[in-house]
C-alpha cells in the first residue's frame, strides 16, 4: 500500500479537520459511562452476560433507524489481534483496558469515528464522542444523542441521590469526562506549564499525556479534564472545563507572542533545526519525533514554515506510534526496526507535502 493511500485509510476526521482555536486546541471528547441495572460490574460478570451486555446495545443503537450517525460497526475484541487493537488504541478509540484486559469487550464506530461506543470495558457502556478544536458543547450533543437512543431500550442503573451508578466511584453522578487535547509549546518553552498544572488541578481538572492516565506529554501535548462527577451538573463541568482552557489558549498565544518579541531567531532556528532532522534522519525515536512534530506545527501556526498543512502534527502524532509503524510495514518489528520505520514514515510523508 502506497503512504498516501494508507494514510487516507488511517486519518479519523479530527486528524484531517480544523475547529475552533484548532492552532493549540487538538480534539474535544466527552465519554459518558453507564451500566445496565441488574447486571453484575464487567469485572464480575460471566462471559455469557457479557455476551448479553453486546447484544443489548448492538440492537439499541446499530439497529436503530433514527440514529443520525450513519454506518455504525461492531467490533469484538475477541475478533482483532493485538496490532489491531493497539491501533485503536493509538487512535483513540478504545482505551487501553478495553485492548488488554477485556476479552469479553466490544466497540461500535461511526465511519468517520467521531463515535466510540466501548462496551464492557471498566463499565459496560462508555460513549465517546471527539470533535477537532474547541467544540465540547457539540460533543456533548452527540454523546446526549446516542445516551437518549440507548436509554430508550436499556435500563442504566440509576440511583436517584447518586446519579448515573459506575464500577469506579470517582465516575459515580453524571459519568461524565469531558477533555481537551492541547497543543502548548509556548508555556512549555517559557516554563510556565509546571506553575500552571497544581493551580489547574486545585480547581478540580486534572492536567494528563497524550494517552491520558498515567501517559507522557510528549510533543507538547495535554489532556485537560474533569476529575468529579458527583454532585456537579453536567453544564457546571463543561462550563468550567471550557473557562480554563480558554484561559490556556490565551496564556498560550502570549508565550508564543513572547519568545516571537525576545527570542525569534532562536525560535526559528529550533524549529528549522527541527524540521531537518524529520526531513533526513534515518532512525528516529518516538520521544524525538514528538519534539520535533511539535516545533515543526509551532512554525506552521507562527508562519515561519509555509505551504505544510497544519494536520501534519495530527497525524504524524498516531501514525509514528508502534502499532501504525507495524500496520504500515505489515510485520511486527522490534524497537530498533520501527525506530528506522519511522524516520522514512516521516520523510516520506512530509515529501508528499511538497511533492
Amino acid at each position: 500500500m502506497s503512504l498516501e493511500k494508507f494514510i487516507s485509510k488511517a486519518r479519523t476526521s479530527w486528524m484531517c479537520s480544523d475547529g475552533p482555536d484548532s492552532e493549540i486546541v487538538l480534539t474535544s471528547r466527552i465519554r459518558l459511562a453507564r451500566n445496565i441495572e441488574g447486571v453484575k460490574f464487567p469485572l464480575l460478570f460471566s462471559k455469557e452476560e457479557a455476551e448479553n451486555v453486546i447484544q443489548q446495545v448492538e440492537g439499541a443503537i446499530i439497529n436503530e433507524s433514527n440514529q443520525p450517525f450513519g454506518q455504525l460497526e461492531l467490533l469484538s475484541m475477541n475478533n482483532l489481534n493485538t496490532l489491531e487493537k493497539r491501533v485503536l488504541v493509538e487512535k483513540h478509540l478504545i482505551s487501553p483496558q478495553l485492548a488488554e484486559q477485556s476479552p469479553n469487550g466490544a466497540v461500535i464506530l461511526s465511519e468517520d469515528e467521531e463515535v466510540s461506543i466501548m462496551i464492557n470495558e471498566e463499565d459496560h457502556i462508555r460513549i465517546q464522542c471527539i470533535k477537532p478544536g474547541l467544540q465540547i458543547e457539540e460533543a456533548i450533543k452527540e454523546a446526549n444523542i446516542i445516551d437518549d437512543l440507548l436509554e430508550k431500550k436499556v435500563n442504566y442503573a440509576y440511583h436517584v441521590e447518586m446519579g448515573y451508578l459506575t464500577s469506579c466511584p470517582t465516575n459515580i453522578g453524571t459519568g461524565l469526562r469531558a477533555s481537551v487535547m492541547m497543543h502548548l509549546p509556548g508555556m512549555v518553552l517559557t516554563q510556565q506549564m509546571n506553575r500552571i498544572i497544581p493551580a489547574i488541578q486545585q480547581l478540580g481538572l486534572v492536567v494528563r499525556g497524550i494517552y491520558g492516565e498515567g501517559s507522557e506529554a510528549l510533543g507538547n501535548i495535554f489532556q485537560i479534564s474533569n476529575q468529579i462527577t458527583l454532585g456537579r451538573s453536567e453544564k457546571d463541568i463543561i462550563e468550567e472545563l471550557k473557562s480554563v482552557v480558554t484561559q490556556l489558549i490565551e496564556q498560550e498565544k502570549e508565550a508564543r507572542n513572547a519568545l516571537a518579541q525576545t527570542s525569534n531567531i532562536q525560535l526559528e532556528d529550533r524549529v528549522f533545526r527541527s524540521y531537518g532532522i524529520l526531513c533526513n534522519s534515518r532512525i528516529m525515536e518516538t520521544k524525538e519525533a514528538a519534539k520535533c512534530l511539535s516545533d515543526v506545527r509551532l512554525g506552521i501556526d507562527m508562519g515561519y514554515i509555509k505551504n505544510i498543512s497544519k494536520s501534519i502534527l495530527n497525524e504524524l502524532m498516531i501514525l509514528t506510534q508502534p502499532g501504525f509503524l507495524q500496520l504500515y510495514a505489515g510485520e511486527e518489528m522490534n524497537p530498533n526496526e520501527r525506530d528506522i520505520r519511522r524516520a522514512v514514515l516521516i520523510r516520506e510523508r512530509l515529501k508528499l507535502e511538497t511533492e
